[in-house]
């Protein structure tokens, strides 16, 4: 058997490719859009790509298991289970709980594994001429290293009423039944820790069954599904609003982009056209050198590796959009967007220099430190706003800041006073520095930002305070 793990750190995804080296046939488990990933480890292990699995409909990334269907001719095999409404719209083989499907001498046994989602399933992997006990169990995202899927992500993501707690209850009877499983299989999730798919998530990028009884929370509960489920429902992570865009097209049939798209250079003229025209301008530079000088109306959507999440929290699927990256970072953002399915890419620029070089003005960043911060709050007219998430403001804030989480911060200027000074911040400074080009775009000059954020004010010993009052 030849086994490989294949891990994106911007979306803390993993997917898997498994062979048959007797038979020279291979596998891949989830796999991620940008599929030339897979038809090099493909050609480098002389193995031909004949099976497709899925372990449920994701909503965190765009698949590209039906790339590699048509680069391959390989057979999608993906789940049946979770009724009616939660079909693929398109041919596949489907799968249902206790069906046995090979690949030359490795045995995929599917069980249903509902809860994050109805659909869920995992695949016990059997390498038969070793052993007829199962050795591993690739579980998507039913059970993670020290965490399980979060089972809310339909409901807040994709509005689905009703489903959060019927899948917490799913959850659960999954859970009993992971628990019956022989404690010496390995366990290979779908996501590890930095995935917005649990709040817990492990940095391990494996585990075995019988370490997860040991280590994992959600077998505290064994005899108690209340407890169970109200541990499991609260303190999730904010899901970003492109979750339900990647529910709805990882569903239905779509056009396939077979190759990672190669964005044009514009000249000065056609960025100046677009932006005359209303195109959102994405700058990937580092906060520090945005600070010092940005295209007035652009966003800092950092090249980092939450390039992809924020981006998914910011664009609309409907309309283009321009880059601003050096050259050489630009297949890896390029990248990034399309495993979410941002694909209206007009073209990119590598800097503001064109734009300075021809008139344009830049717009800076108001940077203040911590004493400066602390003085400026006190005023009568100034407004502290905490731009982290709700369990992290609600965790410890500074007495006195409104809460406004920068994913819903487009949603929700209007809690963003015009008037007077208004201090932001967030952790470390990567998310206040995106509210600020969100405030600034939509016309905002009285804004300052205080970038090392909670790191800083805590790291003095400054007091903080904790509630739940949050406002958006």
């Amino acid at each position: 058997m030849y086994f490989q793990m294949i891990y994106d750190k911007s979306l803390a995804q993993a997917s898997y490719f498994i062979g048959c080296q007797k038979a020279g046939v291979a596998a891949v488990i989830d796999a991620k859009r940008d599929v030339d990933t897979y038809l090099d480890i493909a050609k480098q292990q002389n193995m031909t790509i004949t099976h497709l699995f899925e372990t449920h409909i994701h909503a965190d990334f765009l698949t590209g298991t039906r790339e590699l269907t048509q680069l391959t001719g390989a057979s999608m095999y993906l789940s049946d289970e979770g009724g009616s409404d939660w079909q693929y719209q398109f041919p596949h083989k489907g799968l249902k709980n206790g069906d046995v499907v090979m690949l030359g001498n490795l045995k995929f046994e599917v069980l249903h594994t509902p809860g994050h989602t109805p659909e869920s399933i995992s695949f016990l992997l059997t390498d038969t001429p070793a052993s007829e006990e199962p050795v591993m169990i690739f579980t998507g995202d039913f059970v993670f290293v020290g965490d399980i899927g979060r089972p809310d992500l339909l409901e807040k993501a994709a509005g689905l009423k009703g489903t959060m707690d019927a899948g917490a209850k799913q959850m659960y009877q999954s859970i009993q039944r992971f628990h019956q499983l022989p404690d010496h299989i390995q366990v290979w999730p779908g996501h590890g820790a930095g995935s917005a798919c649990g709040k817990a998530l492990g940095a391990v990028p494996s585990s075995t069954v019988g370490y997860e009884k040991i280590r994992n929370w959600a077998f505290r509960f064994q005899a108690d599904e209340a407890g169970f489920t109200n541990f499991l429902l609260e303190g999730q992570p904010e899901p970003p609003y492109y979750f339900a865009m990647m529910k709805h097209l990882n569903k239905v049939d779509r056009p396939l982009l077979t190759e990672v798209p190669q964005p044009k250079a514009l000249s000065y003229t056609q960025l100046k056209e677009a932006i005359d025209k209303g195109v959102t301008v994405v700058d990937t530079r580092n906060k520090a050198t945005f600070a010092q000088g940005f295209i007035p109306g652009s966003l800092n959507i950092q090249n980092n590796n939450s390039l992809n999440t924020w981006a998914g929290w910011m664009l609309k699927y409907d309309q283009p959009f321009i880059l601003i990256a050096e050259e050489e970072q630009l297949d890896d953002i390029v990248r990034k967007l399309m495993r979410i399915g941002l694909d209206h890419v007009m073209g990119y620029v590598p800097g503001v220099e064109m734009w300075t070089e021809n008139g344009g003005k830049l717009s800076t960043v108001q940077n203040i430190n911590l004493e400066a911060f602390k003085e400026m709050r006190l005023g009568q007219d100034t407004q502290v706003v905490d731009l982290r998430g709700a369990t992290e403001y609600a965790s410890g804030h500074i007495e006195g800041a409104d809460h406004v989480f920068v994913g819903t911060l487009q949603n929700n200027i209007d809690k963003v006073n015009r008037e007077g000074k208004v201090l932001i911040h967030c952790q470390g400074g990567d998310r206040a520095s995106l509210g600020y080009s969100v405030l600034a775009k939509h016309g905002f000059n009285n804004i300052y930002n205080y970038s090392p954020g909670m790191n800083e004010w805590v790291k003095e010993g400054l007091p903080v305070v904790t509630g739940t009052d949050v406002t958006a």
